[in-house]
């Protein structure tokens, strides 16, 4: 494995978002947590009720030798509404919105490409929140892993399954 880079999503629910990226060859890690607001080790309580200013993330690290940024954007665009401010299907509120938060300069310039060219699948503008990562903070332990250790949760069911299925279906996954 060579060198690898990092980068934050929010795009609603962070169970789905890390069930959605762990499908994919390259991705080395991806850590449910916290970001974006100005509460220091908020807890997943204190998310939930808006008045953090933290959103559900999810951290990935990546290979970019096996899966460039591009694609990881892509499949973002793919797995959730950017159109939507403060809401993600059933979740709603500012700790769903959708957002990226970039480590380097050179990431930002890939993000501003990319939502360029995924604005011309919307009707809609895109509303993703894009800026520099200040701080991370990783959720809770039972929040982590969540899909694949809790597959028959009604959310997981309900939710998770048909975005993964989605997922699968478009990138051509097994």
């Amino acid at each position: 494995m060579g060198r690898t880079e990092a980068i934050v999503f929010g795009g609603g629910c962070f169970w789905c978002t890390e069930a959605v990226f762990t499908m994919f060859e390259g991705v080395v890690s991806a850590v449910s947590g916290y970001a974006g607001g100005h509460v220091p080790n908020p807890t997943y309580e204190q998310v939930c009720s808006g008045r953090t200013g933290h959103a559900e993330v999810l951290r990935i690290e990546y290979d970019p030798e096996r899966i460039p940024l591009e694609k990881l954007l892509d499949v973002f665009f793919d797995m959730h509404d950017p159109t939507t401010p403060n809401r993600q299907g059933p979740d709603e509120g500012s700790q769903y919105r959708s957002m990226i938060l970039y480590e380097s300069d050179g990431q930002r310039q890939i993000i501003d490409k990319s939502i360029e060219k995924a604005q011309r699948s919307f009707q809609k503008p895109i509303v993703t929140e894009v800026r520099k990562l200040d701080r991370f903070y990783p959720a809770e332990d039972y929040h982590q892993d969540y899909y694949r250790n809790n597959p028959l949760q009604p959310y997981c069911l309900i939710v998770i399954g048909p975005k993964v299925r989605k997922i699968k279906k478009k990138y051509g996954l097994k």
